[in-house]
């Protein structure tokens, strides 16, 4: 339990923080899902939209720290990868 003033603090606002990043890291994963299953389906249109979606919200998510840069670039790079694959089927 906090002691100090200031620690308490910190200690409401990590719940608040904790919160927001955890909505996030949900939202970008449901967005990656739906890419994913558009491409498994084969139906292309749709993995496009789902796709810039997903990129969008990677991308907010990393500037924001919830993700790392890296690990958003990572997964943007992997979905692509499986969009582009469904295209040339």
């Amino acid at each position: 339990m906090a002691t100090h003033k200031s620690a308490a603090k910190r200690a409401r606002q990590t719940i608040k923080i904790t919160a927001m990043n955890r909505a996030r890291r949900s939202k970008v994963r449901s967005l990656a899902k739906a890419v994913e299953t558009a491409a498994a389906k084969g139906d292309v249109g749709e993995a496009k939209k789902a796709l810039r979606s997903a990129e969008s919200a990677l991308a907010r998510a990393a500037g924001r720290k919830t993700l790392h840069w890296k690990t958003a670039a990572r997964r943007t790079s992997r979905l692509a990868k499986r969009v582009k694959a469904a295209q040339k089927k």
